[in-house]
């Protein structure tokens, strides 16, 4: 029984999809993305555009981001007593596009 489990993990790691590059067939992550498109002079930093938008958002907890590639818009997530606010930053310029929640 031992050698079962690594035979079938084996035997299942062989047989994952690849691309053409060999990688494990996977959508790359919005962090991913983000980084790509900075390292390229796309986008701003996100450590700049947090420190922007951060302290505007007094009382709330910072949660995290998502990054839509195609348009180069950050969406920061906070949690303010029990309601997560949406905060939509182009990327590119750094300026607040959107809002929703709270």
């Amino acid at each position: 029984m031992k050698m079962l489990v690594p035979l079938l993990l084996t035997a299942l790691a062989a047989t994952a999809p690849l691309v053409a590059d060999g990688q494990p067939a996977q959508r790359r992550s919005d962090a991913q993305d983000a980084w790509d498109a900075r390292r390229q002079g796309r986008l701003l930093p996100l450590r700049e555009i947090e420190a922007k938008v951060v302290p505007l958002m007094r009382g709330a907890q910072y949660l995290g981001f998502e990054f839509e590639s195609e348009s180069g818009i950050y969406t920061l997530k906070f949690l303010r007593n029990g309601s997560v606010i949406w905060v939509a930053v182009d990327g590119h310029s750094g300026q607040i596009v959107g809002r929703a929640g709270d």
